[in-house]
């Protein structure tokens, strides 16, 4: 189809799917059977025309439908009517978009932007027929979904040429400007746009560009984040169970708020748009709808004058608002006997697990993996913080001290003076055993650390509490400069030792915390 012009393709895909959309209203409706699923339909198009086709002035061709009725239910499925559905393909000339891939496949988008029209490989259009009745089973169970959503297979047949097309649901809308678009597969191999890619306006980046330009990931609430991995988690077990494997996560990234020029003109456009089509909308076909349904179209990240077009609200680690457009392409790659060889050939020169093709287990793991670690992150909550706690449990301390202090305050009036004249005797004891009781020239010596054991033991105290404040509450009876630090003061209380920490003020008005060793 590389030889064929690029008019003539858009021109007979649009003919015939206008000519087997129209016959096919003439069917009645009815449950999809299994032998729908390998029905092929063909018709032929002269370009003067016969009884049943238009004439057209493109070369002549036949055009070929695959499973027209169970496509049928899948466009029903997805809300999406008949007459809808041709007028968006076929009302007005399709746009041709540059493919950054290297399948070579060419992509066209309808005017609507609903729809992108993909050429595939004779392989691919198999493996996709053989698919379709475990694709229905999938789409009944769950119709939210990350995977393509397959609207029509069809073939065109011009001059021995077969060009397979497949219609799917567009994931990037072009009415907002994609800031950057990836392409992840969660490999490292190889995985770098190439300098002609980066060269185009719209570049497609892979996910070592991903990793440099978003080291530290988009961060979702934990509502939209759960729904995100529960959907790509059930979406990588279906493909999976198919033995799919080598498929990409598309991501569109549109910064809001970064060009306020640009949006207006694009608002234009997508006015005239939704005139031109009545408002007409694929239901669960935008990125929001697929995660986690309706009704939560990301207001808490966009304003009211802000069309989100089902983008999924994220932040970037610079805190910029977001909105994500994503969706799992290129699902029928599947693994055969080509691509395990082209594994075992890449294994046996690079690392093994790095490669993109591998085994549907590993692939689909190691893609979950990189998109729950590296690329789609959940906004922690905010947690009180430890020092506050710490806070509060000395500040109860404090209470509970207080209360043993007050309970036993009137017993130590009581005994006051005597345990002031035993501790008098202890400084007697010391001065008479290191004789400067008879030497005036020294200043009579401090207790000694041993001696205040002795004397807490004779208080017989009940508690060891912390107190930054009992200092100028109550009497301080002994100080020590040899056996604790010069910046710590050893203060008898109420029935209680009460140590106060000197030597940290600033520290002690941030953390209200300070741990202090007691040695006896």
């Amino acid at each position: 189809f590389t030889q064929t012009a690029s008019s003539a393709i858009k021109g007979a895909i649009q003919l015939g799917i206008g000519y087997t959309v129209g016959n096919l209203t003439s069917k009645p409706d009815r449950d999809v059977l299994m032998q729908d699923f390998y029905v092929v339909e063909s018709v032929f198009l002269p370009s003067e025309g016969s009884n049943l086709t238009p004439a057209h002035h493109y070369p002549d061709f036949r055009f070929k439908t695959y499973a027209p009725l169970a496509f049928r239910y899948f466009r029903e499925l997805f809300g999406i009517k008949p007459d809808d559905y041709l007028y968006s393909i076929c009302s007005e000339p399709l746009i041709e978009l540059s493919n950054p891939g290297a399948s070579g496949s060419l992509f066209f988008v309808t005017s609507g932007d609903e729809f992108i029209i993909k050429t595939v490989q004779h392989k691919e259009a198999e493996f996709l027929q053989k698919l379709l009745p475990g694709y229905y089973m999938n789409l009944n169970q769950n119709p939210r979904t990350l995977l393509p959503k397959f609207y029509g297979l069809y073939c065109v047949q011009s001059g021995g040429i077969n060009i397979r097309i497949v219609v799917m649901n567009n994931v990037l809308p072009r009415a907002l400007k994609m800031h950057f678009t990836y392409d992840l597969k969660g490999s490292t191999y190889k995985r770098r746009a190439s300098r002609k890619e980066r060269e185009k306006s719209n570049p497609t980046f892979k996910d070592l560009d991903f990793l440099q330009d978003m080291h530290e990931g988009l961060y979702f609430d934990s509502e939209t984040h759960s729904a995100l991995m529960k959907t790509l988690q059930r979406d990588c077990r279906v493909l999976e169970s198919f033995k799919i494997m080598d498929y990409s996560l598309l991501l569109g990234i549109h910064i809001l708020k970064s060009n306020m020029k640009e949006k207006e003109g694009e608002c234009s456009q997508n006015a005239s748009d939704a005139k031109r089509h009545g408002g007409q909308k694929v239901l669960y076909s935008t990125a929001m709808e697929s995660i986690q349904g309706p009704g939560k179209s990301g207001d808490s990240v966009a304003t009211e004058k802000t069309n989100t077009m089902g983008g999924i609200p994220a932040k970037s680690h610079r805190g910029e608002k977001l909105l994500l457009f994503m969706g799992i392409i290129d699902i029928l790659q599947s693994y055969r006997l080509m691509k395990k060889l082209e594994h075992s050939w890449k294994a046996l020169v690079y690392d093994g697990d790095t490669v993109s093709v591998h085994r549907p287990s590993f692939y689909a793991d190691r893609f979950l993996k990189f998109m729950n670690a590296r690329v789609f992150k959940k906004v922690q909550a905010l947690k009180p913080s430890p020092s506050k706690k710490r806070c509060n449990s000395i500040t109860a301390l404090k209470a509970a001290s207080q209360e043993i202090v007050c309970a036993a305050s009137q017993e130590w009036k009581d005994e006051k003076h005597g345990i002031l004249a035993e501790g008098q005797s202890y400084a007697s004891l010391d001065e008479e055993v290191l004789g400067s009781h008879h030497r005036p020239d020294l200043v009579p010596s401090t207790p000694s650390l041993f001696e205040a054991a002795s004397l807490a033991t004779t208080l017989s105290s009940s508690s060891l509490n912390v107190d930054e404040h009992c200092q100028r509450d109550q009497p301080t009876l002994y100080s020590s400069s040899k056996g604790l630090p010069s910046s710590s003061t050893f203060t008898l209380g109420d029935s209680a030792i009460y140590l106060t920490s000197e030597q940290s003020t600033l520290e002690m008005e941030n953390d209200n915390a300070s741990v202090l060793d007691v040695y006896l």
